[in-house]
């Protein structure tokens, strides 16, 4: 039996990203990330029902700013306690999963898609997507872009710029293109 495109994307193989029902989960979310990014901070209440119900999971106090953009929303599931500044972007073809406590800088790219390496895959307009999962207290810096697959622990700072290419162990903190260690910091945080 010949797996659809949905199929494909949903169990990591390369799908076609033209196809009519991958294409019609970004319509959802363009729509969801409308409605959020026209509501005004001020309407608390109203944003965290938007915020609610363009994610796949939120904790308590889950704050979005404008304007933020994703690929689906569904695959979004983040802790109590989250931020994420203006301009975010989250491209969650597949899962992103987000502790808590997270901060994450304005201009900052979340994607778990990619594109062949070879002009023939281009042309057949394939993607493949790998999840993204960030752990608790993680601080990431504006302007930061991680990439699919990538695994970052608790306890981590990413730096202002870096591009997060591969997995970052808890309590370091990370910056560069491609990111690497900086120096190791403590966890001041009682997890009792």
């Amino acid at each position: 039996m010949t797996m659809s495109e949905l199929e494909k994307l949903e169990a990591g193989l390369p799908y076609r990203f033209t196809d009519e029902a991958v294409n019609e989960r970004k319509l959802q979310a363009v729509v969801g990330c409308q409605k959020l990014n026209s509501i005004s901070v001020l309407e608390t209440s109203e944003r965290h029902k938007a915020i609610v119900d363009l994610l796949g999971s939120a904790g308590k106090n889950p704050q979005i700013l404008s304007i933020f953009n994703c690929d689906y929303g569904k695959n979004i599931h983040v802790g109590d306690d989250f931020l994420i500044n203006y301009n975010g972007v989250i491209l969650d073809i597949a899962p992103v999963t987000i502790g808590n406590n997270v901060m994450i800088g304005p201009n900052t790219l979340i994607t778990t898609v990619g594109h062949p390496l070879s002009p023939a895959g281009r042309r057949e307009k394939l993607g493949i997507a790998e999840p993204i999962t960030i752990g608790n207290d993680v601080w990431i810096g504006g302007n930061v872009t991680i990439l699919p697959g990538v695994t970052i622990g608790d306890n981590v700072v990413v730096a202002a710029g870096a591009v997060v290419t591969k997995d970052i162990p808890s309590n370091y903190v990370v910056g560069g293109i491609p990111a690497k260690v900086i120096k190791d910091i403590p966890n001041d945080v009682d997890r009792s």
